[in-house]
């Protein structure tokens, strides 16, 4: 009995979330929908100039980084380690998110889109011309 309650509750919290996100997915379909009848469109998003990846993998590279370097210390407290420089199985907490981090910033670099100066476009249709 006792350990009905703890589980209750959690399972209680994940049916609340689930069921919050299901009502606003259902507010924006009927929105949508009311919208249609209307005949008019639902505007589109603005994405940010996709600089969302970069954003995120800096702020999750930085916060790896001070991870990492926050819990570099215990691997030389700990007497009698055969840990190199240090590293043990703790550092999994700051290097996960450090390499996540640059991964998002390596995605954002190696899908951005090259953006060409106006100048080119019209020295291109002068070129059709």
């Amino acid at each position: 009995m006792n350990d009905f309650i703890p589980c209750a509750g959690g399972l209680g919290f994940l049916a609340l979330v689930f069921g919050f996100i299901l009502v606003l997915r259902f507010m924006a379909y009927r929105e949508t929908l009311a919208l249609a009848e209307k005949g008019l469109v639902k505007p589109q998003q603005r994405n940010g100039g996709g600089k969302g990846a970069l954003i995120w993998g800096i702020l999750i590279t930085a916060v790896g980084l001070a991870l990492t370097l926050g819990l570099w210390p215990l691997g030389f407290g700990i007497v009698g380690s055969s840990y190199p420089l240090g590293f043990g199985p703790w550092m999994l907490v700051g290097l996960v998110p450090t390499f996540f981090g640059v991964a998002l910033i390596l995605i954002h670099v190696l899908t951005r889109d090259e953006k060409k100066d106006p100048d080119d476009k019209k020295a291109g249709m002068d070129d059709a011309q």
